[in-house]
Parts: structure tokens; C-alpha cells; sequence
């Protein structure tokens, strides 16, 4: 059960009577409600969440992508990037998960909800670095955590584990270049000593 006042079921049909057809699907689990809604109303369902009296969800706590490719050993069936948000109304103690999956795999792309929360800013940057969700809407929308010349969203599940490129500080040149990654890829297994007699064992 939740640290919060409101019971999960009471919140689910607040949630699901408040955006009507626009909530794909909310459902309680762990005590939390889980709303999923489609792309091309998750915009709209977001401002109704933060306006609508039985919602209130002043605050934006958290916002990432996730890659659904190879979740449950490649069982997952539907569309393979989705942006997960955690939303808090302080004024009515509540929180709520959202979901959204992108429509297209190979453009990942939902509306921005910076201006709705401010605080989605780096939160969608980081999405985008990461992952290649492009928010649409969003003013600023570059890498935050990577280098600029960074190739690539790390965090995608195709990503190579060395990745594309490797950058180092060339002294003749005075400046920093980016070339092809060197290492060459190789699986590590790791090697277990015991002492003798460890853990009684003879």
C-alpha cells in the first residue's frame, strides 16, 4: 500500500473519469497507479492533470525513456521506446506514473511537457541523449550528458558495449579529435580463487 492518502482505487477512477477516452489504460499495481495514454493525446491528458481539481499534479519529479527491445528476454511485443513520468500533486497527496510509447521505433518522438512542468527540461534532454526520443515542442533539446560529437544513444539496447567512436587530445593537432574505436570487443570471464580450507571446504 502506498504512503499516500489517497487509496489507489479511488485515484484510478479519478484519473480514468477526469481524461475519459484519452486514458489508454490505468491500472493499480504495487499500490501504484499506472495511467498509459497514447502519443497523440498525451499532451492534452497531461494538462488535464495538472488542472483538473481531482488531479492537481502540481510537480514533475521524474521523467525517462526506457527501451522495451529486449525486456522479458524479447517477449515485449509492442512499440519499442516509451517515456515513463512520475507526477506528484502535493496539495492533494497523490502521485501517478505515467506512460507513453512512442508510435514509430525507428523516430521516437512524443511532445515535450516543459511547458507544463519545467522541470521536464533536462529530464528530456537526458531521454534524448540517451535514447533518441525526440520531444517535440521542446525548445532546447540537446545532448546533456554525452559530448557533443558523441555517436549514438547509449542507452538503447543495440548500442555497443565499446561504442562508435573514441575521442583523445591530439598534441600536434592542439585539440581534441574523435576516431574510430580501437578497443577490440572481446567477453571476459572472470576467474574464482579460493584459499585453501576457505569457508571450511577441504
Amino acid at each position: 500500500m502506498s504512503d499516500y492518502a489517497v487509496d489507489p482505487s479511488a485515484l484510478r477512477e479519478t484519473v480514468a473519469s477526469t481524461l475519459g477516452a484519452q486514458a489508454y489504460k490505468v491500472e493499480v499495481a504495487l499500490g501504484e497507479v499506472i495511467l498509459t495514454v497514447k502519443p497523440a493525446d498525451y499532451l492534452a491528458a497531461m494538462q488535464s492533470l495538472r488542472d483538473a481539481p481531482g488531479c492537481k499534479f502540481e510537480q514533475l519529479i521524474d521523467l525517462c525513456g526506457l527501451d522495451m527491445s529486449r525486456w522479458g528476454d524479447g517477449r515485449w511485443e509492442g512499440q519499442r521506446f516509451c517515456v515513463v513520468v512520475q507526477l506528484l500533486s502535493v496539495s492533494l497527496n497523490q502521485r501517478l506514473r505515467v506512460k507513453v510509447y512512442c508510435a514509430d521505433d525507428e523516430f521516437p518522438v512524443v511532445d515535450s511537457v516543459n511547458n507544463l512542468w519545467n522541470a521536464a527540461n533536462w529530464f528530456e534532454r537526458e531521454a534524448f541523449d540517451l535514447f533518441g526520443i525526440m520531444f517535440e515542442g521542446h525548445t532546447d533539446l540537446r545532448r546533456i550528458l554525452t559530448d557533443y560529437g558523441f555517436i549514438g544513444h547509449p542507452f538503447r539496447k543495440d548500442f555497443p558495449l565499446s561504442g562508435n567512436v573514441e575521442m583523445r587530445y591530439d598534441a600536434e593537432r592542439q585539440r581534441v579529435v574523435y576516431e574510430p574505436v580501437t578497443i577490440e570487443a572481446r567477453e571476459v570471464t572472470p576467474r574464482i580463487i579460493r584459499e585453501e580450507h576457505y569457508g571450511g571446504l577441504h
